[in-house]
């Protein structure tokens, strides 16, 4: 798909974020086409470019920079320079949106909060991430993924005696979801209406979105849940599924009744009448009054290896999936079926230079069939220049010869 037909092609995005949620927001909108400008700050640059996961590094900024800021441009601008700082605002009026994840107070002090932006560019949607809102006890504290998650009730989901979190910037990943959600929405409204928006969201308000079927269940239970168990909801209740050891491996077995379960673990026939493995099902594996429980079918599967089961299971309906690492996955079928990476190239610093070339993730989103690619990698910072030394990336779209030319209406 050439970038013209992109459906945010023509869309000026200000990036202010930093390091994650932000970045990979504004990475989301540049997938669909906006063009996306990083403000940074000069010398270091956002965060991002130095907080490594794992210390992996390429061409003087970390992998991880790399996979959310592909695709980009950027510019340095001092924000305490008043001179600088006006610059700055002159985009913000010629701009479509502007995205940041500044602490509450911080776009205040500097003039760029969202009154004084609409005031510059009343069509600009402008959208705000924050680590637990606005307003209340917290609002001041600094959003971090960790914190969010521990914070929000998801450590003790599993259930057990320990909170366990998830090994991923999980909090933050969705936050960029919603940001972008909702600057999409508003450039639909700003399209009928002419009028731009605020978006504001938090860390905290994704975890609980995305325990929203357990919070509702929590909240409408009469029983009040018992001291050593923190779990949120009752065990009698259909859980998502379990992990197990076979003999070879790990083994995921979707939802599915104790008693459907036991008929494929023991090669029983499946009764006629049964049309579903959930059909009957109060309850997932509590025991079939004869001793048979979980930690029976846990021992029943570690007699044979994953490939096994995972043949067994599927005939009698039981829908499983073998447990992977990155490693086994990244040589797999389904893997290299749905094409899920692409190469992106960052040009030489200088003449005799060498450029980079990485291999990283695409969009996860098709349009009309077609993968969305690109091959532009982050940018360098400063790539498009410092505002001090007369740097303007939209001064095409102010003389009418590109851009979008939509910001101010």
């Amino acid at each position: 798909m050439q970038a013209a037909e992109l459906p945010l092609a023509g869309v000026v995005v200000l990036d202010f974020s930093q390091f994650l949620a932000g970045p990979v927001a504004a990475l989301r909108l540049a997938d669909l086409g906006a063009r996306v400008i990083k403000i940074e700050r000069p010398v270091t640059g956002e965060i991002g470019r130095t907080l490594a996961f794992a210390g992996r590094w390429a061409d003087e900024d970390t992998v991880s920079f790399h996979a959310m800021n592909r695709n980009k441009e950027a510019v340095v601008a001092d924000l305490k320079d008043p001179g600088e700082l006006e610059q700055v605002k002159s985009l913000v009026a010629r701009a479509d949106v502007l995205i940041h994840n500044f602490r509450p107070g911080v776009m205040e002090r500097l003039g760029l909060d969202y009154a004084s932006a609409r005031a510059l560019n009343p069509g600009l949607v402008y959208a705000a991430a924050s680590g637990y809102g606005a307003d209340g006890p917290w609002a001041s504290r600094p959003g971090q993924d960790l914190l969010a998650q521990s914070v929000s009730g998801l450590t003790w989901v599993n259930g057990g005696d320990r909170p366990v979190t998830v090994g991923l910037s999980l909090a933050d990943h969705l936050l960029s979801c919603h940001l972008a959600e909702g600057v999409t929405a508003l450039l639909v409204r700003k399209l009928r209406t002419g009028r731009g928006g605020l978006i504001e969201t938090s860390l905290l308000e994704g975890m609980l979105d995305l325990q929203s079927t357990v919070l509702t269940a929590h909240l409408n239970n009469p029983r009040a849940p018992s001291a050593p168990d923190r779990r949120p909801v009752p065990r009698d209740a259909l859980t998502p599924g379990r992990l197990y050891a076979t003999a070879d491996g790990h083994l995921a077995i979707a939802p599915t009744s104790l008693t459907h379960l036991l008929q494929a673990l023991t090669h029983q026939p499946v009764p006629s009448q049964a049309t579903s493995p959930l059909e009957g099902a109060p309850g997932v594996l509590v025991s079939d009054g004869h001793g048979r429980d979980e930690s029976w079918v846990a021992e029943r599967l570690l007699t044979g290896g994953t490939a096994y089961w995972l043949e067994v299971l599927g005939g009698f309906g039981i829908e499983c999936a073998p447990l992977r690492t990155l490693d086994e996955l990244i040589v797999s079928p389904e893997f290299a079926a749905i094409a899920m990476t692409q190469t992106v190239e960052r040009p030489p610093a200088g003449p005799g230079g060498e450029s980079l070339r990485l291999t990283t993730t695409r969009s996860p989103i098709r349009i009309d069939g077609a993968v969305l690619h690109n091959y532009r990698a982050a940018p360098r910072l400063g790539a498009q220049g410092r505002l001090r030394d007369g740097a303007d990336p939209l001064a095409e779209a102010r003389e009418g010869r590109g851009g979008t030319g939509r910001g101010r209406q």
